[in-house]
């Protein structure tokens, strides 16, 4: 593929990535405004969790199905119904048609996720998909932070529903690309799906959350709905044990949780997953409604958080490469975790933007030393044939993490709003002609109270959304406790290549365990490559009297004919100038010979020998780098097919 097809393909992909992530994080920050137009206070965080259900449930159905029936056809599926749902959100007359379609913009979001991660490993060579996951990383780290801050943009200066039409011309330019520009995919895997499986795990979820959100507040806990909402998850929970003991490709095996590793890196993933999206859908109401800020400035004063996770996951992953030691950072980043939901626990109305600011960086820098851990504990703890189902699982649990932390949140938020607000109301006169139901329908009017009455309104919305946080705090310090259970094990090579995609993405990307190693086995071929590579290759294949220059012209001319100088230094990033004394070096050697008219190189029998032994060397470094997962045919032949890909195809400058 040219590579300004393939330029415009990562582009295109990368686009469908940012609006899934983004997707994410925009709507905090509009949220109280949309509730001051549509009504539905206590509906607030299921826009957000209907959205985070139906990307993390349908997740592992878009990869699979991928595989199945052929990722392009599927990728332009999932844009197709992201974009129709994102149209029908931003027409959305009421808070019961916006969730609905924020479920059915969460489907298609889930694809954009797991399908947009696949398809970089069919167009890229492997030589180049280290970079270009570390451009994916990216992705995720620029969603978490510019989203709330676009939210509050669009809300002050185009309206709510502009969060959800923006999406509309950039995913028409990605679906245009990607149809035009992206090969099909005539390779097939079979599958036998768990769709019993994704039903009643999603089923179970969805009636959980349900009581969650409805229990205390819009039901009594008594109530034959809640009862009934209870059963039905049971025997939901019930059926997909009896499926997974059964199903050929389950979509959680249950053995998993016989791991201790796995099963207290989900329990703690599922913590932070319902810290993070707990603190980034209630901020908002409070910087908007007590503070009386701008939707924007709200987004801003949430930057301290992401900020804060944003380095700490990159911090951590250098930690991890650097010294194989993982376990402590889990233990150390939920302890700050629980400090700083203590700490906004202690907000009131009285409370200064720069205390906030100084609260919400000490959570997001506990909650970034743990995200990207998590996933490394899991990855380092399974064996090899559940790596991939097992990697998807831990970015699983800390979703619904989220989803539940978003709709328990919300229910104790509505739950004290309503009480304080009754004793406020009896205890006070409005003003003649004031209904008292606006102060819900529409915080903002609370604004153009007179100043008196107006204060103890803005305390009953600063103490509902404090104890927000201290209902908060005792769950995440449970965390901290059940992190200390998380074992310490030799850490595999592969596993140290950390992805800060993974500490960031809130939503679980269904790869094979084939895959999954290749990722790790790229990204340290990657930066190995740029370290000396070709100089230590020549010592181990005994060309120590060889330039590293002269040695990548052995291995880029290894199989081939006759190849054009001009094309050879092209490839280099060099003149030919400057590429000429190492091929005559080479030629002196008897290792390469020119043409007659001196603008062709080809190695001789000696130099395809040469070119053999470090093709060998090569192989045999990448498999040093997955000996650790046992032996396995599958990568002995991802070591055959990578090793040439790596050696030849490398579009750097040798140094």
């Amino acid at each position: 593929m040219r590579q300004k097809g393939l330029g415009l393909i990562i582009i295109a992909l990368m686009l469908g990535m940012l609006l899934a992530a983004l997707d994410q994080t925009i709507v905090s920050t509009a949220l109280p405004t949309i509730v001051s137009d549509l009504g539905g206070l206590e509906q607030l965080s299921w826009v957000v969790t209907g959205y985070m259900l139906a990307s993390t449930v349908s997740t592992p159905l878009w990869g699979k199905l991928g595989d199945q029936f052929g990722r392009k056809r599927l990728f332009v599926a999932a844009i197709v119904i992201f974009l129709i749902g994102s149209a029908l959100c931003g027409l959305s007359r009421n808070m019961g048609e916006l969730i609905l379609f924020r479920s059915i913009q969460g489907l298609g979001g889930g694809g954009l996720m797991v399908l947009a991660q696949a398809i970089v490993g069919d167009v890229v060579s492997a030589r180049d998909r280290g970079k270009y996951q570390g451009f994916f990383g990216g992705v995720f780290a620029v969603s978490s932070i510019v989203g709330p801050l676009l939210g509050g943009v669009f809300v002050d200066h185009l309206g709510w529903h502009w969060v959800f039409y923006v999406n509309l011309p950039v995913g028409a330019v990605a679906l245009f690309v990607i149809i035009a520009v992206l090969p099909g995919d005539d390779t097939r895997t079979k599958h036998r799906i768990d769709y019993a499986g994704v039903v009643l795990l999603g089923g179970a979820t969805s009636c959980l959350v349900l009581i969650t959100t409805w229990g205390g507040t819009t039901y009594p806990w008594g109530d034959p709905v809640i009862v009934g909402l209870g059963v039905a998850a049971v025997a939901m929970v019930a059926g997909w044990v009896f499926v997974e003991r059964r199903a050929a490709e389950p979509v959680l095996p249950l053995g998993l949780f016989r791991l201790r590793a796995f099963s207290m890196s989900s329990v703690v993933g599922f913590v932070v997953g319902f810290g993070m999206f707990g603190a980034l859908t209630y901020l908002p109401l409070y910087l908007q409604v007590v503070h009386g800020v701008s939707a924007t400035l709200s987004g801003v004063y949430l930057l301290p958080m992401m900020a804060g996770m944003l380095t700490m996951s990159i911090v951590s992953g250098q930690i991890i490469t650097r010294t194989g030691k993982y376990r402590f950072l889990p233990i150390a980043g939920t302890a700050v975790a629980t400090v700083g939901m203590f700490l906004l626990s202690m907000l009131d109305e009285r409370s200064s933007l720069l205390t906030l600011g100084v609260f919400l960086l000490v959570l997001g820098v506990g909650l970034g030393m743990t995200m990207q851990v998590l996933v490394i504990v899991v990855q380092n703890a399974v064996d090899f044939r559940d790596l991939g189902v097992a990697t998807s699982g831990a970015t699983f649990f800390r979703s619904i993490g989220g989803s539940f932390g978003v709709a328990t949140l919300g229910s104790v938020f509505t739950a004290r709003l309503n009480s304080d607000l009754g004793d406020v109301l009896a205890s006070v006169r409005l003003p003649a002609g004031f209904e008292p139901g606006r102060i819900q329908e529409d915080p903002t009017v609370i604004q153009r109270l007179p100043r008196g009455l107006a204060a103890e309104f803005l305390h009953v919305y600063a103490d509902a959304i404090a104890t927000v946080f201290r209902v908060a705090t005792p769950i995440v310090f449970v965390a901290f406790l059940l992190s200390w259970l998380i074992p310490q094990q030799r850490l595999r090579e592969t596993t140290k290549a950390t992805d800060l995609g993974e500490g960031l993405g809130a939503t679980s990307a269904e790869r094979s365990s084939l895959a999954e190693v290749e990722r790790g086995l790229v990204r340290l071929a990657d930066a190995d490559l740029r370290k000396g590579y070709y100089d230590r290759l020549g010592q181990l294949a005994g060309m120590g009297d060889i330039s590293p220059q002269g040695v990548w012209i052995v291995a880029r001319l290894g199989g081939e004919g006759w190849v054009r100088a001009a094309d050879l230094a092209q490839r280099a990033d060099v003149s030919r100038e400057e590429g000429r004394p190492y091929a005559d070096q080479l030629v002196e050697r008897g290792l390469v010979e020119r043409s007659a008219d001196g603008e062709m190189l080809r190695l001789t029998g000696e130099g395809q020998q040469v070119a053999l032994r470090l093709l060998r060397c090569s192989c045999e470094g990448l498999s040093r780098l997955v000996a650790d997962w046992g032996p396995s045919s599958e990568l002995e032949r991802l070591v055959e097919r990578v090793g040439p890909a790596l050696l030849g195809a490398n579009a750097d400058r040798p140094r």
